[in-house]
């Protein structure tokens, strides 16, 4: 039976796809073989050795410790797409509130709250406060063209928009999705210089932290108007607060709140709203049980964000063991592997290798069972990280 700690509440859809006879799923459990999370923040907590496996709901791992998770051969599972549709209409709501300060409209019209018969009056004299203008036939820059990014710049294509992506590592299945009318920037330059709205939809890491900073907000059109709904390290707010007060920024529209950024008419600040709908979060739920499933019962790695997509098609053999090994990506490591197998006189029966970096994973089908010893001494291999077998 396998063991599954939960970090956050997870639709009770997803959950159901773990079998009752072999899955044991609780938030307080011993020995976990894999941990199940939303927003939970990882980085302070103390992982058990027998934790294989961790599964995100949601894209982003910003709050999985991923270098320590590598070096204990977890691997970390994210669910890209699955909440891409939700994402997508917060962010076309985004750039109406960018231009219709309808959010701040709102509020005032509530003060007219206890004027009776005047409010009428009040409201078309009061309007005037509140114009801005139409997203059609503007030009919005999108960086990072994902799952996100593409269906994003599609419906703002749609709307009428002039539309320019930037992606230095787009995958062939988002450039495929992108509409004929979406035109490719060459350079993150391309996007700053020609945009009147910019909406940013990359991960956060080391090299897009701050992404969007004084320098870059210089080189902007005026008024130009900013979304965030990635992460909130993707932009300097002081950098953003400086743009709105001096007018080079004319709204900015951000899914993470902060202190500074709570008191300014020009900026809208959400709770983290991007995936919260009912099926964002089921789709998220889905996609991360069955990916845990996939790889516990038979070793397959699809949408890990630290190791390599790996998996062999065939079932386990019967009174078989299924090897997956993960180790360092150095010359001799499969040979040094094979070796131990072949001085043990086991055949094997299928065999794949992919690598990501400085990490390479291998699933290695075996036509009978294996011992502890062979275990022991696959898992002594210097550079081999985890030997897990799974047994047909």
């Amino acid at each position: 039976m396998f063991k599954i700690q939960t970090l956050n509440k997870i639709s009770t859809q997803g959950l159901a796809e773990f079998p009752r006879d072999d899955y044991e799923v609780a938030s307080e459990i011993l020995n976990p073989d894999a941990i199940l999370l939303r927003s939970a923040d990882m980085h302070s907590m103390e992982i058990p050795g027998s934790v294989k496996a961790v599964a995100r709901a949601g894209a982003g791992t910003n709050n999985i410790p991923i270098p320590a998770m590598t070096e204990k051969g977890i691997v970390v599972f994210n669910t890209p797409g699955a909440n891409a549709n939700a994402v997508r209409e917060l962010a076309i709501l985004s750039l109406l509130m960018a231009s219709r300060p309808v959010v701040q409209a709102n509020a005032w019209v509530k003060t007219l709250a206890g004027k009776g018969s005047e409010i009428a009056d009040l409201a078309e004299k009061g309007k005037s406060q509140f114009v801005g203008p139409e997203i059609r036939g503007k030009t919005l820059g999108v960086i990072g063209l994902g799952a996100i990014g593409a269906m994003v710049a599609n419906s703002a294509s749609d709307l009428g928009m002039k539309v320019i992506g930037y992606d230095p590592f787009i995958s062939i299945e988002a450039a495929w999705s992108l509409s004929r009318s979406v035109r490719k920037a060459e350079t993150l330059d391309t996007i700053l210089t020609q945009s009147d709205y910019i909406t940013i939809h990359v991960p956060q890491t080391p090299e897009t932290k701050g992404l969007i900073n004084a320098e870059r907000i210089k080189a902007m059109k005026n008024g130009v108007r900013i979304i965030n709904l990635a992460r909130g390290g993707l932009v300097v707010n002081a950098d953003i607060i400086a743009g709105i007060n001096s007018g080079k920024i004319a709204c900015f529209v951000t899914d993470f709140t902060d202190e500074d950024l709570l008191n300014n008419d020009k900026i809208v600040c959400l709770p983290h709203l991007g995936a919260s709908t009912p099926e964002a979060e089921e789709n998220c739920a889905l996609m991360a049980v069955r990916q845990l499933k996939n790889f516990l019962e038979t070793g397959a790695i699809v949408n890990s964000v630290n190791f390599p997509k790996c998996k062999i098609e065939d079932p386990i053999p019967v009174n078989g063991t299924r090897l997956c090994i993960s180790h360092k990506n150095i010359p001799n490591m499969v040979g040094q592997i094979t070796t131990v197998l072949a001085g043990a006189c086991l055949n094997i029966a299928g065999m794949v290798n992919q690598n990501r970096g400085d990490l390479a994973y291998n699933i290695i089908d075996l036509d009978t069972n294996v011992s502890d010893e062979i275990i022991d001494k696959l898992q002594s291999i210097e550079g081999v990280i985890k030997v897990r077998p799974i047994h047909g």
